[in-house]
């Protein structure tokens, strides 16, 4: 496959989760077939859907030449070795990776879908997607338009970690 541009949804509630988004997207960036992984700031955020404690949330963008199951697998195996566990939907996590947007590629099947049918509903993706292609424009609008939608979801920055 040729390279191409892959935005990938990072987030954590368990543990230190600043520290494992980092060490997270040092190990995206270090696999063959990714390259330029460039990560948006982090953001701390409230879950949504689902009670717990604060999540730590982050955008990565990363040029690849996986196909977009082979970026699943890598992104499952990544979430496995910092100890992910899936007792039920929305469950607090040590680390959660999702694909969200790959450039030119849709697809709807039982494992993955792309683009993330729900990053258009989500400010902890929405707002670092933002900071990394500010004039990226989804399915469903300009992120500005779809932030504005997201306003009632508390999001803040963290100037530093």
């Amino acid at each position: 496959m040729k390279s191409v541009t892959a935005y990938i949804g990072l987030g954590a509630n368990l543990g230190d989760s600043a520290a494992t988004i980092q060490a997270a997207l040092s190990e995206l960036a270090a696999q063959p077939g990714i390259a330029d992984c460039t990560a948006s700031p982090l953001y701390r955020t409230v879950p949504i859907d689902t009670d717990g404690p604060l999540f730590i949330n982050a955008v990565a963008r990363i040029h690849t030449t996986l196909e977009p199951l082979a970026l699943l697998d890598l992104l499952q195996t990544i979430e496995n070795a910092h100890h992910r566990e899936r007792p039920y939907r929305y469950a607090p996590r040590t680390l959660d990776l999702d694909l969200l947007l790959m450039d030119g590629i849709e697809m709807h099947g039982e494992r993955l879908t792309v683009p993330h049918p729900r990053a258009h509903e989500r400010a902890f993706v929405l707002r670092p997607l933002q900071d990394l292609a500010p004039d990226l424009i989804l399915a469903q609008g300009s992120l500005s338009a779809l932030l504005a939608a997201c306003a009632d979801q508390a999001i803040q920055r963290l100037d530093t970690v």
